[in-house]
């Protein structure tokens, strides 16, 4: 099951996100091929297979890895607090 994206969540990576759209892309396919070469791989050949714009479909793909990457790190947090 996946973990409660909370809105504190999104508004946060969304504020990092468009402060620099470009670059936070560029830094994440750098983060998730290092933590994921497998996603990395599915996610730039879905972008390449499609007719919309490849940098939109991974920008996307790339902020829903995030999104829920930081929702586990939040729900670990608190099981590690009420334990």
């Amino acid at each position: 099951m996946l973990p409660i994206v909370t809105e504190e969540i999104a508004a946060g990576i969304f504020t990092e996100i468009f402060k620099d759209m470009p670059s936070w892309r560029k830094q994440m396919i750098h983060y998730i091929k290092e933590e994921n070469p497998e996603i990395n791989t599915a996610i730039i050949e879905a972008a390449n297979k499609t007719d919309l714009d490849p940098k939109a479909v991974a920008l996307g793909a790339y902020m829903a890895y995030i999104l829920i990457e930081r929702a586990v790190q939040e729900a670990d947090a608190i099981m590690n607090i009420s334990e």
